[in-house]
């Protein structure tokens, strides 16, 4: 039975617009209004001014997602009915704190479904590195004939039989390892939390960092930015690679020495695919711009467009399961904090 308008939730959101076309939907925000009550259409963009006082004052379910501002104790003070945070997009990092988890508000996110584009992204990444398809782009265009590329198609290029290194079993370096299965790949997989018993289950091989940078022929990079993740790839581990290898990062730009990682490129010896740096964006100087064996693209391997909406819609699932009483599949606990990206 469907309940009454005052029975049902008070839902609000907080989010930047510009940030976040597609997210929630006309039809999202329509099944909202059926399982709640929609407060106000508009998302919040600050939590200091008189309408967002109003609102926080009846929120009771909060959708946050890219642009929320900050919510800490301040904030819950304003909202004395807030009972969970629905985050529609990846980390929470940055958006809340331990006063949310010390009242009891229970927290949830969509990184499960951002991370769904990362895993794509790469897996064309990983595909269009073994089969060396930026250097032949470029050798055509500029040559405007096939006298050079023809011969090239007889190197030992392609993505038979070639090893590819993930760095970190998450959630996307997990999904990366299944969108693989159907090819003819050897996969090294390091992560210090898989067992063997796990990794055999993941169809892998489990190895020390070190062994996988020789080894591999792709290296993508799947950790979770953390202190103790600062600068894991470094010189020397760069120079472990193969020559004519590829490195790609749709991770964090935090977890490598980027001026190592340039230097290496600086030589020719390696190729590489990066899809996020520190800075995030790079000085307009980096060589990250102008290296012919770079393939730089602005952050855009998770959800973009259209696949936003996923985000929304895990939201909203997760909305609805907190509604009826049921699990969240997707909860943040507070001791999960320490280990998220």
């Amino acid at each position: 039975m469907t309940q009454s308008a005052p029975d049902r939730p008070a839902i609000a959101f907080a989010m930047q617009p510009t940030r976040t076309q597609h997210v929630l939907t006309s039809e999202l925000i329509q099944r909202l209004d059926v399982i709640g009550r929609v407060l106000d259409v508009a998302p919040m963009e600050r939590f200091d001014d008189g309408r967002a006082r109003k609102l926080l004052s009846e929120t009771e379910i909060l959708i946050t997602s890219w642009g929320s501002p900050h919510i800490d104790a301040a904030v819950l003070a304003q909202a004395p009915h807030l009972k969970l945070v629905a985050h529609a997009a990846g980390t929470v990092k940055g958006l809340i704190e331990d006063s949310l988890f010390a009242r009891g508000i229970a927290v949830s996110h969509a990184a499960q479904a951002n991370a769904l584009p990362v895993a794509e992204f790469t897996l064309a990444a990983i595909i269009f590195a073994g089969k060396q398809v930026f250097r032949f782009r470029d050798v055509y265009v500029a040559d405007r004939h096939r006298g050079r590329t023809q011969p090239m198609q007889s190197e030992a290029i392609g993505n038979y039989r070639r090893t590819v290194g993930i760095i970190g079993a998450s959630r996307i370096g997990r999904r990366v390892i299944e969108l693989l299965a159907p090819f003819d790949y050897k996969i090294l997989l390091y992560d210090p939390m898989v067992d063997e018993t796990e990794a055999q289950h993941l169809r892998v091989e489990k190895t020390e960092l070190d062994v996988l940078m020789a080894h591999a022929d792709i290296v993508s990079l799947h950790a979770p930015s953390l202190p103790a993740t600062r600068h894991m790839i470094d010189a020397r581990r760069l120079s472990l690679m193969k020559d004519g290898a590829t490195f790609i990062n749709t991770a964090r730009g935090a977890l490598v020495d980027e001026a190592a990682l340039l230097a290496a490129l600086k030589t020719g010896r390696i190729d590489a695919i990066i899809d996020v740096t520190d800075p995030e964006i790079p000085e307009a100087s980096s060589a990250f711009y102008d290296l012919p064996n770079v393939f730089l693209t602005p952050h855009i391997a998770g959800a973009v467009g259209l696949e936003r909406t996923r985000l929304g819609e895990m939201a909203v699932d997760e909305v609805s399961r907190f509604i009826e009483g049921r699990p969240l599949l997707y909860e943040i606990r507070r001791d999960d904090l320490a280990r998220m990206a």
